[in-house]
């Protein structure tokens, strides 16, 4: 199914977005589905550089697999700045990964924003701001 085609289905009505996530699109977008992952978070300093707008509380995105397919629909709930050494206990075990520990994410997202941030040939550090995001499935 298409992004579109689940949101017309959705009986939702107004804009929406629609995107995977940027490492195993098939396991978090089926995290998300299943309620484990209700957060996620990018680099900030990446939506100036892609001229994107930050998320805002009340938006809708359609979750897309590896292969753009429709998996689900989510509504942003909370959106808020944090250095990647301040984020939290909570944020981490939102996220629903791994053991869902903070440590386990620490790991994993410096990995992940360190080859992100190489692409752009930025340099990741631990003070690099995310944009942390949390949502909940409404479809």
């Amino acid at each position: 199914m298409t992004a579109e085609e689940m949101w017309k289905s959705s009986g939702l009505s107004g804009e929406y977005g629609a995107w995977a996530f940027g490492d195993d699109a098939d396991k978090l977008a089926e995290l998300v589905k299943n309620g484990t992952k209700t957060a996620t978070c990018s680099a900030y300093v990446l939506y100036g550089l892609e001229n994107e707008e930050l998320p805002q509380v009340g938006d809708y995105s359609v979750i897309l697999d590896s292969h753009g397919h429709a998996v689900c629909i989510v509504r942003t709930t909370k959106v808020y700045l944090a250095a990647f050494d301040a984020v939290t206990q909570e944020h981490a075990y939102k996220e629903g990964e791994g053991d869902r520990s903070l440590a386990y994410w620490r790991r994993v997202h410096q990995e992940f924003f360190t080859k992100e941030l190489k692409e752009a040939n930025l340099r990741f550090d631990e003070k690099t701001e995310l944009v942390c995001e949390e949502f909940e499935v409404v479809g």
